[in-house]
């Protein structure tokens, strides 16, 4: 990049091609933009498609607040077989003479999928285990130990059963994983389950219906292609400052809140007078006071 243009910011919706990490999207954007920051929220197996959100330049600061966000997933669950990664590019080992279940022993296998639940994470998954990935455990032949955690699914939805296939849309908060759903329904069912065909259509407002090929990006499509920081913190509530409060926040001092008082500790995201994201605040002081916790001043 020229030293005296701006470097890019912003946010990139993203269309993730099945057979590639999440990683490799990630380079896609950041060799033509070179020394400018890439991350991405929420990653996707390389089995995958769909949208994967990336963030660029000082909008890395906000992807915890982007992998917040509800997610949608579309997926195809072959009953029948079990799989050492619960998908079909691990090991598969078919289910001798498996019980094939009814439409109303399937739904109730789904049922038990939905609400805050606990789940038991795949050992071939990123999460750390005495500072190593548990995949990278995994595919060493070493044991991983993982616990349940909670998640939050709200809807998991049959759009079709035809043996061994089921096809599901599945809302969820952050952390689930549909991998595990495909696991746990198989066991329930007493057939085994893993997933085939998984796409993500939805992160928040980002959907795939307006996500992009993420090949063949070069600055200029990627500078066209940019969406605003505040895509980041749209769930959050959203206060515009003066250009007094502004030089206040910039500089960490918290400002006045005019008006009833907001709630303690609730994040808000502040936009400046030039209408970019400034800074994310906490309501503090009995909530009669903003104070600044993440100073950003970006596009």
């Amino acid at each position: 990049m020229s030293p005296t243009r701006p470097a890019p910011c912003g946010l990139l919706n993203l269309n993730k091609p099945i057979g590639l990490t999440s990683r490799d999207v990630v380079d896609f954007v950041s060799r033509p933009l070179r020394k400018v920051k890439v991350g991405h929220a929420g990653t996707l197996d390389p089995l995958a498609s769909g949208v994967l959100v990336v963030c660029v330049g000082a909008t890395t600061r906000l992807i915890e607040f982007v992998q917040r966000m509800p997610k949608t997933y579309r997926t195809v669950i072959r009953l029948g077989a079990t799989s050492n990664t619960l998908d079909a590019d691990g090991t598969v080992v078919e289910t001798i003479d498996p019980r094939v279940p009814s439409e109303e022993e399937l739904r109730a296998a789904l049922a038990t999928q939905v609400g805050t639940i606990l789940q038991m994470p795949p050992d071939f998954s990123a999460l750390k285990v005495h500072g190593k990935r548990a995949y990278d455990l995994a595919r060493a032949g070493l044991e991983v130990t993982l616990v349940a955690r909670p998640v939050t699914i709200t809807r998991v939805e049959l759009i079709g059963f035809d043996w061994p296939r089921i096809t599901l849309e599945v809302d969820c908060g952050s952390g689930t994983y549909i991998r595990s759903i495909a696991r746990d329904v198989g066991e329930a069912l007493g057939c085994g389950g893993l997933i085939e065909v998984l796409t993500r259509t939805k992160i928040g407002h980002f959907t795939v219906e307006t996500a992009i090929d993420p090949r063949g990006l070069d600055v200029a499509s990627i500078e066209a292609a940019l969406l605003p920081s505040t895509g980041a913190v749209a769930a959050l509530p959203q206060r515009l400052v003066t250009i007094e409060e502004a030089t206040d926040i910039v500089q960490g001092r918290e400002i006045v809140v005019d008006g009833p008082p907001v709630t303690i500790d609730d994040e808000m995201a502040l936009i400046g007078p030039d209408g970019n994201l400034l800074a994310i605040a906490v309501g503090v002081d009995e909530g009669r006071r903003l104070a600044p916790r993440r100073v950003l001043n970006m596009g």
